[in-house]
Order: structure tokens, then sequence, then C-alpha cells
């Protein structure tokens, strides 16, 4: 014979008492018994509501606040270095100046007079033209790199020779061929971005595993079969982490390039405010380069994570 023995969680107090009781007193009977734990009431759905939004607030202040402080401690350094004059404009008068360029951004008063919104986005285009021509070389030849490794052993020491030279070096030769500022400073974003690509590529190449180029040959698979089913989706994410080393030198190298060659660019208007003496146009074109890095970055990152399949 079975007794069930019901105990309310909700009762602190006699419910619980004479529960036990009745246990005992069955046990002591030599009677099977069955214990029926009645579930606790559910949380209010007003208090669970309160509790998820106060995670949300701690995971939004978790990741807002450190970044807050650590700019507001660079202007409160940047502050009390400009506090007693000098060549530096103070933060307060820099805010000044950058209310009045982003009040208007994009005015035309002459071919080499343009707001800074034109120059960004003339420097960004000329980022675009080297990055997508470096992209349409590096990555195929990365993936040929990885494949053949005759091919790889031919080119690594003309890559080792060249890889090192500082982009810059090879603006005047982008002059001499071109004999216009714009496709040298192009020529100079193709040649700073394609190493980046070429060597990561070829990295994810090579740490594909041979298993599956021994499977691929079982089945006879055409180079072509291989290169999509296999080596792409395996390489992607390699392919991305040299994408995103790239932009970012390409970003870096073009502010320095437009210095040298002029034109409209924010290197050139960085330049042309120094020759002005309006150091803090150049302090807010720094903060805008900055900027824009950032986002280009983090950009690539989100993208390298949605293909990165690692751990999934």
């Amino acid at each position: 014979m079975t007794l069930a023995v019901v105990a309310d969680r909700t009762d602190a107090g006699t419910a619980e008492v004479r529960g036990l009781r009745a246990v005992l007193a069955a046990r002591g009977k030599g009677r099977a018994v069955k214990v029926v734990a009645a579930d606790a009431p559910a949380a209010a759905p007003g208090r669970g509501y309160g509790a998820r939004l106060g995670g949300w607030m701690r995971a939004l202040a978790a990741a807002v606040l450190p970044p807050l402080a650590g700019l507001a401690l660079l202007i409160g350094l940047w502050h009390l270095a400009t506090m007693n004059g000098g060549g530096i404009p103070t933060p307060g008068k820099t805010w000044e100046a950058a209310v009045a360029i982003f009040s208007d951004p994009f005015y035309r008063a002459g071919p080499n007079d343009q707001g800074i919104g034109w120059n960004v986005l003339s420097s960004l285009q000329r980022v675009a033209i080297g990055f997508g021509i470096a992209a349409l070389v590096g990555i195929p030849a990365g993936f040929l790199l990885g494949r053949f490794a005759v091919l790889s052993q031919m080119m690594n020491p003309i890559i080792s020779l060249l890889r090192p030279v500082s982009p810059l070096a090879w603006l005047p030769i982008g002059l001499l061929v071109f004999q216009r500022a714009d496709p040298a400073a192009t020529w100079t974003i193709f040649i700073c971005s394609i190493w980046p690509m070429i060597l990561n590529t070829a990295q994810g190449v090579t740490r594909v595993p041979q298993d599956y180029l021994n499977v691929a040959r079982v089945l006879n698979l055409s180079e072509w079969k291989v290169f999509t089913k296999i080596l792409f989706p395996a390489v992607l994410p390699y392919m991305l982490t040299g994408i995103r080393l790239s932009i970012g030198t390409a970003w870096l190298v073009i502010v320095a390039a437009e210095m040298l060659t002029g034109g409209v660019g924010v290197g050139f208007w960085v330049w042309d405010e120094w020759n002005n003496l309006k150091v803090e146009h150049i302090i807010i074109a720094i903060f805008v380069i900055g900027i824009v890095g950032l986002i280009l970055e983090q950009a690539l990152m989100l993208l390298a994570r949605r293909f990165n399949y690692e751990g999934r």
C-alpha cells in the first residue's frame, strides 16, 4: 500500500510538520511512502521582467562605463597639459572649432577648399579602389601559394624582400609611372594592402587538414570543386583576418600619402590646416581619422566572427 503525502512549499509551518509525521508513521508500519512536493508558485511577471532589465542594465554599464572613463581620463589629462597655455589648444577650444567644422562638413569653396566630409570621402574612395585591387590580386595569389608548394618556394624570397619596405617608398614609383597624384596614392594603398591578404590566405590553405584533400582525391574531385567545397570555407576566417589587417594599414598609409601628393583628402586637409596654423583642426582630424579607422576595423571584425566556425 502506498501513502502519498503532499507538502505545500508555500506553507512555512503546519503542512510540512504534518507531512513529516505522516511519513514517519507510514515507515514505522512498513508501508511504502511516495512524497509529492507541490511546485512553488511562479515568480510574478513584473518581478521577472525587473530582474532581466536589471541584468541588461548591469551588462550595458559594464560595457559602456569603462570606455567612457578612459575617454574622460584622456580629456582630463589633455586639459591639465594645456591649462597654462602653449601651442596645443584646450579641449574647450577644440570643441568650439569642431562645432563650427561639423555644422557644414560638405561645403565647397574651391577645388582645394572643401569641407572635412568631402575630404574623408575622397580618402575612403582611394582606399576602396586600392584595397579592392589588392584583394582581387592578393586573395587568389594566396590560394595558389598555399595550394602549390613549388610556387610558394618560388615566391617566398620575393615576398620576404618586398614586404618590409615602407609603403611610402613606393609612392615615387607610382608618381613616375602614372604621372598623377591620385593613381600614385592608389598604387601605394595597393602595395601596402596586398601582403597581409596573400600571407594570411596562404596560411589558411596550409592549415586545411590533409584528410580533407585525401578524400577529395579519392572522390576524384576537380580543382574547382576542391576550392569551392573544401578550401574556401576552411580558409575564409584566415582570409578575413588578412582583409582586416589590410584595411587598417591602408587607412593608415593614405593619410601620409595624401600629405605628400596633395589634392582633396583627409591627409591633405591636415597638412593644409598645419600651414594655416590651425592646430585645433589638426586635433579634430586626428579624432576623425581614428573614428573612421575604428568603424572599418570593427565592421570587419563582426564579419570575421560571423564566418568563424571554430568551436561551433
